[in-house]
């Protein structure tokens, strides 16, 4: 198995892994509050957004930010909608196979970003419902911050 191989294979663990069983408005704004300290406890300017079933939860760009993030998280969570995986997972899927969106799938970059940072809001038994995002760091970053977080959340619960 090659490392392309492997990490897609670990992509598809913390999805099986990071999962609701019950997902409110309130958790929502738990788990936005949980994202955002641990952005500020690494220092790092991000823009945050959970959504489910296409309405916004949680939204909250931090100082240092800006619009261009918004249409980060609008584009990666197109991602999540389309494919029920992460961002993350996607591109670096694409990449394997030596491709782009456009190539792969005919879709427009200006809609899909398959770039690190949206990961999918996943109730147990139901499937995706929504996406947890986050834009402002290099993807991989990006990524390891909503997973980081998703599972000290959910350890937690």
């Amino acid at each position: 198995m090659s490392a392309d191989d492997d990490l897609l294979q670990e992509l598809l663990r913390q999805e099986e892994e990071l999962q609701f069983t019950s997902f409110t408005n309130e958790t929502a704004m738990e788990l936005g509050l949980a994202l955002l300290s641990e952005a500020r406890t690494r220092s790092q300017p991000v823009t945050i957004d959970i959504s489910r079933h296409g309405q916004q939860l949680f939204h909250f760009a931090m100082t240092g930010t800006s619009a261009d993030n918004d249409h980060w998280i609008r584009r990666k969570n197109n991602v999540v909608a389309r494919f029920g995986h992460s961002s993350y997972y996607m591109g670096r899927q694409l990449q394997s196979m030596g491709q782009s969106m456009e190539e792969k799938y005919l879709l427009s970059s200006q809609e899909y970003a398959a770039h690190g940072g949206a990961f999918p809001l996943i109730a147990r038994g139901v499937g995706v419902i929504g996406a947890i995002t986050i834009s402002g760091l290099p993807q991989a970053e990006d990524h390891e911050v909503v997973v980081t977080t998703l599972r000290r959340f959910l350890g937690a619960r």
